[in-house]
C-alpha cells in the first residue's frame, strides 16, 4: 500500500523552529516531485512548499519563503520541511503529497502532522 507518513509537528512559541518529515513507503519515491500543503479550520488546503524529483529544484508560497526550507533524501524516500521564524499564522494541520502521475497534481497524501505556533 502507497503512504506517506508525516512526523515532525508540534507546539512551538512565535519566533521558533520545527522541522517536518514524510516518509514514503513506495520505492518509486525518487521519481516524484513532493509537496507540503496545510489547512486551518474552515480554510481550503494551500500549498506551502514543493520540491524535484531530484531536489534541484524548489517552491515557495510567498508567505514562506525565506523561513521555511524543503529538503529531499532519495535514499531514505523521505522529504522534510524545517519551519524557522515561526508566527502564530502559521498554525495549522501540515500533509505531505507526491506528485505520481507527473501532471503537476499531487495525488497521494499523507495523514497530516498539527503545528501550532502560540505568541
Amino acid at each position: 500500500q502507497v503512504q506517506l507518513v508525516a512526523s515532525g509537528g508540534g507546539a512551538v512559541q512565535a519566533g521558533g523552529s520545527l522541522r517536518l518529515s514524510c516518509a514514503a513507503t513506495f520505492s518509486t519515491f525518487s521519481s516524484y516531485t513532493m509537496g507540503w500543503f496545510r489547512q486551518t479550520p474552515g480554510k481550503e488546503r494551500a500549498f506551502v512548499a514543493g520540491i524535484n524529483w531530484d531536489g534541484g529544484r524548489t517552491y515557495y508560497a510567498d508567505f514562506v519563503r525565506g523561513r521555511f526550507t524543503i529538503s529531499r533524501d532519495n535514499a531514505k524516500n523521505t522529504v522534510d520541511l524545517l519551519m524557522n521564524s515561526l508566527e502564530p499564522e502559521d498554525t495549522a494541520i501540515y500533509y505531505c503529497a507526491a506528485d505520481r502521475s507527473g501532471t503537476g497534481a499531487f495525488d497521494t497524501w499523507g495523514q497530516g502532522t498539527q503545528v501550532t505556533v502560540s505568541s
